[in-house]
């Protein structure tokens, strides 16, 4: 595999690719197996890091939590614990995965509302810088989904829109940005999600588009992202029938999520479409898969048909019983295994990480945020809010007219925070001198008591929602409220921190916003464009009105 390092992606010299085949004849037949895998670190704990002791694993998988003296006294014990160094991923997508103590990063969707190019770049450099700096090295970005399917919850935020040129131009950019700073860029979800609204976290999902249909969209984005040296592409449990119909007479198979199918890992991906980097499977724990196979038959299947990497366990323990126990059987063959391993140091030469790194220091990234390396954020933040309707021209909000507000909101909704978080917009209007009611349940929708009634809603893509939508009757309170719409009575305003297509679900709002994130300088950018300091944004990415001329009235 020697020749294949020299070339795209990797570019490996002799001397790396001397480092790659002294390291893999060094590691045990045990050493080679954690190779195969990606490992979640979430809690900081000691048990992980007996994990990281214990299966030597090619990779971690790091979500940052709050505190940056706790994040980086962990990075630099997950790096000793391990013998070959390590791949240290994250899902680097700006909005609500931004760092907790670093940039507040626009979302892929947010951004791609701006139509400008530079303004990922910009947005991939912030990004980059700071993940460098925290020790990670590979980011499971971009996103190159297409927003087909309005009601998918698992794509909208999270891509680049719909117009397949605006997320190819923003898909190169951001790959050819993270790895100018050093960190591997990842397409994803091979082969292309967004034509089913179902998630993949629930159920294995289709694109079910013909080939030619898929060659026009996702075979062209991908082949964009291959001639941009993208280092790996991330194998999801999406089937592709219409693909493995003219391959595979049993028609069950047809609906084979990529993650184990050789025919679209192997044959279409690396064959057809030449792609020469690493594979890396979505999330082995999803239903997409899990619901697939037997769990050690899934582990086995990973490898065997063309991932080279396995992304987090059910058990890492267990799991990698499994995978040591496939590989002697011949379940996972010596073949397989030595071009998985070989690919993952290879791409770990390509980032450097032969050579001895630097320890993780507080002091960088302090120093790194007293600069002014992000000062573009909070305006492209602010440029990013959309306003997708304004009926009766109720903006601007007047507040010596209309000074008592009611306020219903859902709150920031995250699947990894019990509770809703409160957004700041009801005490940023106090702050202005209106009168700020926050509905809550058993409280009665009497529109006398109020000038004007204001909609919040905070619910980014994420994953295992199913669906996002209005739940009318959790939201007023009951089942009466549940089939009443203030707007008929008073003024009304519903402002979207997320999910960017809630006007299905209330056709009739006078006044929509679009805001993407709710991240804290959108929602004052949301305050300042209520009050009319703020010129909306007035192009979107996607079809907010859902192809429905009725959302337009």
């Amino acid at each position: 595999m020697n020749e294949l390092f020299r070339k795209a992606p990797f570019f490996l010299d002799d001397k790396a690719i001397e480092w790659v085949n002294k390291t893999f004849a060094e590691l045990s037949l045990e050493q080679k197996v954690g190779q195969l895998f990606n490992l979640i670190v979430r809690a900081n704990s000691a048990e992980e890091l007996s994990l990281i002791e214990t299966i030597q694993p090619g990779a971690v998988t790091k979500f940052v939590g709050q505190d940056l003296d706790t994040e980086v006294t962990m990075m630099n014990q997950l790096r000793s614990h391990s013998a070959v160094p390590l791949l240290v991923s994250g899902d680097l997508e700006g909005g609500g995965m931004s760092f907790p103590f670093g940039a507040q990063v626009p979302n892929q969707l947010g951004l791609a509302g701006l139509k400008d190019e530079s303004a990922v770049e910009y947005c991939t450099q912030v990004i980059a810088q700071e993940a460098k700096l925290l020790g990670i090295n590979w980011s499971f970005t971009p996103v190159v989904d297409i927003n087909a399917k309005f009601r998918s919850a698992v794509v909208g935020t999270r891509s680049y829109g719909s117009d397949v040129d605006l997320i190819e131009t923003m898909g190169c950019s951001n790959i050819t940005t993270f790895q100018k700073n050093g960190i591997a860029a990842t397409a994803k979800h091979w082969p292309g999600e967004g034509f089913d609204d179902r998630d993949q976290h629930l159920v294995t999902t289709v694109n079910p588009l013909t080939m030619p249909e898929w060659q026009e969209r996702y075979g062209r984005l991908y082949r964009s992202a291959i001639e941009s040296n993208v280092m790996s592409i991330m194998s999801a449990h999406i089937a592709l029938p219409e693909y493995v119909k003219a391959h595979e007479n049993n028609p069950e198979e047809w609906w084979r999520p990529a993650s184990v199918s050789k025919l679209l890992n192997e044959q279409l991906l690396r064959d057809e479409l030449g792609f020469n980097g690493l594979i890396v499977s979505d999330a082995s724990v999803m239903a997409g898969l899990s619901s697939w196979a037997k769990r050690e038959d899934v582990v086995a299947e990973i490898i065997e048909n063309g991932c080279d990497m396995l992304l987090f366990c059910k058990d890492p323990l267990e799991d990698f019983a499994y995978m040591l126990k496939a590989v002697r059987e011949g379940r996972v063959s010596e073949n397989r295994l030595e071009q998985s391993v070989m690919r993952i140091l290879a791409m770990k030469a390509a980032l450097g990480l032969q050579h001895e790194q630097p320890e993780i220091s507080v002091d960088k990234f302090n120093a790194l945020l007293a600069s002014d390396y992000a000062d573009k954020i909070p305006e492209l933040n602010r440029r990013t809010v959309h306003l997708v309707k304004n009926r009766h021209d109720i903006l601007p909000i007047n507040p010596a007219k209309q000074k008592r507000v009611l306020v219903i909101s859902t709150g920031i909704n995250n699947i990894f925070v019990p509770f809703p978080l409160p957004l700041e917009v009801p005490k940023m209007l106090e702050d202005e001198g209106f009168e700020v009611t926050v509905f809550e349940a058993g409280m009665a929708l009497d529109t006398k008591d109020y000038d004007w009634v204001l909609y919040l809603s905070a619910d980014e893509s994420m994953l295992v929602k199913s669906h996002i939508y209005i739940d009318w009757m959790a939201l007023h309170g009951g089942f009466g409220n549940a089939m009443y719409r203030p707007w008929v009575d008073l003024p009304t305003v519903m402002v979207s921190f997320g999910h960017p297509y809630l006007l299905y679900d209330a056709p009739k709002v006078p006044v929509y916003i679009n805001a993407y994130s709710p991240l804290l300088e959108v929602q004052k950018a949301v305050v300042d464009g209520l009050l009319g300091r703020l010129a909306f944004n007035e192009t979107a990415a996607i079809d907010p009105f859902c192809g429905l001329e009725q959302l337009h009235f």
